[in-house]
Formats: C-alpha cells, structure tokens, sequence
C-alpha cells in the first residue's frame, strides 16, 4: 500500500480502500488520484454473514471506502451491499483512522426521504444514516442525492453529508456531444430546481411535468400533466433517478403529444431495473420509425456493461477524484463542483 499526501497541510495521510461492489469506481477514482488502494477482504459465510478485514495498517489515516449499492455487478442485494460497507466503515473504526468517508454514490433509500400519504413505514434514509453514524463514519459523499433535506438526517457533531452536484460539468459533456435541447424538462415538480440550474447553463426554456403516481404500487405513474410549452422545440429531459423507466417513457409520451421534436435524456442515477431497458429501447425504436432523435445519457455512478448506442455515459470519476483530494486537504469542494474544465 502507498499513501499521499496532496498537500503538506492534508488531514491525515489518504488511504482509499472499498467493498468488493465498488471496486471498479474505486479502481478507476485511485488511478485519477495517483493511488493504490488499501489490501481488504470481504468474506461471506455459508450463513449469510459477511465481514470486512483490512489488510495495512490504517492507524491515524484519511479513509475514504468505497461501496456502489446499486448496479448488476454482482448477485447481492443493496441491502447486503450496505450492511458490508457497515462492516467496513466500523473495521477502519476499530483500526483507529483518524477520518472515515463512506463514499457512496448512490445513496440507498434516497427516495423514502418521509412518509408518502402512509401512516405505518419507516423512513429508510434517516435509517441508513443512523447506522453509518453507529458504525463509525464521519462523512458519507454522494452525488446529487435524491432530497437535499436528507443532510439534516445526520447528526452533525457525528457526521455529515457531503452532497455532489454534477450540473456544471455534465452539462459541458452534454455540449460536447450535441445532446442538448432547445427546452430544459423536469419530470416532476420536485426536481425543478436541479432542471433551471441546467437551463441556467445551457441558456435554454424551462419547463416541467405534473407526475401524479399511485403510491399503492411502486413505480407507477398514472399521469403528466405538461407545464410550459415544447411544441416544435428539441428537449433535454433531466432527472436524478431512472429505476423502472416508466416515468420517462410516460414524460416522453406526453411531450410528443404537445409537439415535441427530438428527446435527449440525461439522468445522474440510471438503475435501468425490471422491464427499464425494453421500455427505452421501444422508444428508440418508435423514434427511428417517426423520425425523431432519442438518445439516453447516464452516468457512471452506475456501470452498465454493452449497453445499446442509443445509451452514452458520463463519467464522474475524475471528478469524485478531486473531490476526496480537495476534502483531504481542506479546500472548496463547491469550486470543483462549479469549474467544469
């Protein structure tokens, strides 16, 4: 193991390590950090049961574990996935690190933010919270999480989140390839704000879909209502999650019927589960045959292996590198965030 320091007045020596799940987006950050990862193992019993073990010493260290919840890289569930990144953070705990960063860029459980009409559920986010706290960790770093309010779940003089924004430096990306619209649409009233920051860049309209769901069943929509005006005017649609692709498909279905010309998605969360990629891929299809473009852009907070040349990623690695070497240093996370070279 090597460690760096990136400035002679850094925290504490870095040592990035990660969870079997992550370890591609960990491999792929170190190298933009000009680091190696720490030696670890994760173990899974015959029971069910898994462990953590570290494999260098990471006394009086700057760690940051890495750990991706969501994806197809593995057969795990989010929530074994998670309760392993638990045992990791506690295992640097109990190995005396100085600081722990879980980095985690997709933050599970993100959208049971509060109660949705239901008496009886709990409110998953602040749980995840709580146990990173109980385990040891001082700081979670995520990417565009899914309500800002889920910052205030944290006990600060425990923890804290440090949330990523990707707008500025997406939407150069977004330039670069031609990917961009006459017209900004938020899927939803929620994410609005995240859709006039993209506008701001880009210099373009705003508009927005009234998303009426059925919370008796997950991943339903039943209806978008448009507000604002596309007839004849090429779309950017943006969002933070695509799980099943329903909702997109119904924002699309309902901006054609207002006169839309050609659609560009762009998404910082692409679960892409169940029926999602059927679902897109006819939209391309219905595309091609009417005449119209359809691309889907999503970035690589999760991975996904040939995917069709409808799909392009955005990589955030090199990002996230800068990131964790402005926190080991103590610079301005927000002037990474906001110079998009």
């Amino acid at each position: 193991m090597t460690t760096k320091r990136t400035r002679k007045d850094s925290r504490a020596p870095i040592a990035l390590m990660t969870c079997d799940s992550g370890r591609h987006f960990a491999e792929t950050v170190a190298g933009h950090m000009g680091n190696e990862l720490t030696p670890s193992t994760e173990t899974w019993f015959a029971c069910g049961e898994g462990k953590f073990e570290i494999g260098a010493n990471v006394r009086g260290h700057d760690v940051y574990i890495f750990q991706s919840v969501a994806g197809v890289q593995d057969d795990l569930s989010i929530y074994d996935r998670f309760i392993m990144l638990l045992h990791a953070i506690e295992a640097a705990a109990l190995s005396d690190a100085q600081y722990i960063t879980a980095v985690l860029p997709y933050y599970p459980s993100s959208r049971q933010d509060k109660k949705k009409g239901r008496t009886r559920e709990g409110i998953s986010a602040g749980l995840f919270a709580r146990m990173m706290q109980s385990a040891g960790v001082d700081r979670v770093m995520t990417v565009e999480i899914h309500n800002d309010a889920i910052a205030g779940m944290f006990n600060p003089s425990m923890a804290h989140l440090e949330n990523v924004f990707l707008t500025k430096h997406l939407v150069k990306w977004l330039k670069k390839q031609k990917l961009t619209g006459d017209v900004v649409v938020s899927p939803d009233v929620g994410y609005l704000g995240r859709a006039r920051a993209y506008a701001e860049e880009l210099s373009a309209d705003l508009a927005a879909l009234s998303k009426e769901r059925d919370y008796s069943k997950p991943n339903k929509v039943f209806r978008s209502t448009l507000i604002g005006e596309v007839q004849d005017r090429d779309v950017l649609l943006v969002d933070d999650i695509i799980d099943t692709a329903g909702s997109v498909v119904s924002a699309i279905d309902e901006l054609k019927n207002q006169g839309a010309r050609n659609i560009n998605v762009a998404c910082v969360h692409p679960l892409l589960n169940g029926p999602a990629w059927e679902r897109l891929s006819d939209i391309h299809t219905r595309a091609t045959n009417e005449g119209w473009n359809f691309q889907m852009v999503g970035t690589t907070v999760i991975g996904h292996d040939n995917p069709p040349d409808w799909y392009k990623a955005f990589p955030v690695e090199k990002l996230i590198a800068q990131v964790l070497e402005k926190i080991n240093s103590r610079g301005s996370v927000t002037g990474v965030q906001d110079n998009a070279r």
